[in-house]
């Protein structure tokens, strides 16, 4: 398997952790994100990573290197503008058939084996891991039709399925993406469904966090002291 990690954003929402460090190198528990992250990619089989690399660039380098010291070979393509979420996939040179693409700064014990050995299996273009994310509204909500009440719900709560920023793809999606322009994962999304191809899910109900806010961050700190053998076993 051949992973590529997103680490060129600037972390704005994790102001002021990412002053002077770029956030997939803002550390959980003794290790940062982005070690964990391959230490867990190399338990699955994975040693062909490729990083792409844009804010703080020399500082991700500089700690990763050339993948040894985890036992895996780490390449690198730069943004030298933003370009998005799937942009920089137009960057990567000779990727497989099928690949793993995942954001720099993401905190689970989904099993990348599982996920990439479903994708492959069916002939889907991406699969995206889900997770059911409850969200609060600390409001009274209004149901109604043509401006009659039928209903007052006060401060509910709803579930969705929510991108874990993780996912598997084939390289055709490479055919949809511009090079050399900013392009998002939803506008790959959008392009790939207008076009009729498979886009699934993959389901996952274990341990996640999408470390984009101090909260989350504080919240992802406090549950890798208590869970970290279960997202990083030894």
């Amino acid at each position: 398997m051949k992973a590529v990690i997103l680490a060129g954003g600037k972390g704005t929402r994790l102001y002021p952790y990412t002053v002077s460090l770029p956030k997939p190198l803002v550390p959980i528990g003794e290790k940062p994100i982005i070690e964990i992250m391959l230490r867990q990619l190399h338990r699955a089989g994975v040693r062909d990573v490729t990083v792409s690399v844009g804010h703080l660039a020399e500082i991700m380098i500089s700690f990763l290197g050339d993948g040894s010291q985890f036992d895996m070979n780490i390449e690198y393509v730069r943004e030298d503008e933003p370009l998005g979420t799937v942009g920089p996939l137009r960057l990567v040179k000779d990727l497989p058939e099928n690949f793993l693409l995942m954001n720099g700064d993401v905190l689970t014990n989904l099993s990348y084996e599982n996920l990439f050995e479903s994708h492959v299996a069916s002939g889907a273009r991406i699969s995206i891991s889900a997770y059911k994310k409850k969200v609060n509204i600390d409001l009274g909500v209004l149901v109604s039709s043509s401006g009659r009440v039928t209903e007052y719900l006060e401060k509910p709560t709803y579930t969705y399925d929510v991108s874990m920023g993780v996912y598997a793809m084939n390289r055709s999606v490479l055919s949809h993406i511009p090079e050399g322009r900013y392009f998002d994962f939803p506008m790959l999304i959008h392009a790939l469904l207008s076009a009729g191809e498979l886009v699934r899910t993959f389901p996952f109900d274990g341990v996640w966090f999408d470390i984009g806010r101090p909260a989350d961050y504080e919240e992802a700190q406090k549950t890798f002291a208590e869970l970290g053998e279960r997202i990083l076993p030894g």
